[in-house]
């Protein structure tokens, strides 16, 4: 059975860091693909950051260049999201999705709430 489980969200005041955490089990983690995905209140799914787990290859929206960081740690089968200079708008459920390429996502997680107070 395919498991994203994601951990380490909380509200964190208006400049401040938080690492994500998506422990996966089921699936060949280190040959995927993986992403964060946000949902903030009342708006679409956003996109955020990607890596390949293979290459280490990782791309960020423009939104989040240079603040976030995506990682993996492929023996833990785990994928991070180290968010620093967190502003009010980037609030939202932090999904992490994967598969064997970032043109579809063949797995999801339950989510974990980011608020970013001012």
């Amino acid at each position: 059975e395919v498991q994203l489980v994601e951990s380490g969200g909380g509200l964190v005041q208006s400049g401040g860091s938080l690492r994500l955490s998506c422990a996966a089990s089921g699936f060949t983690f280190s040959s995927s693909a993986m992403s964060w995905v946000r949902q903030a209140p009342g708006k679409g799914l956003e996109w955020v950051s990607s890596i390949y787990s293979y290459n280490s290859n990782t791309y960020y929206a423009d939104s989040v260049k240079g603040r976030f960081t995506i990682s993996t740690d492929n023996a833990k089968n785990t994928l991070y999201l180290q968010m620093n200079s967190l502003k009010s708008e980037d609030t939202a459920v932090y999904y992490c999705a994967g598969g064997p390429d970032l043109a579809k996502y063949d797995y999801w997680g339950q989510g974990t709430q980011v608020t970013v107070s001012s």
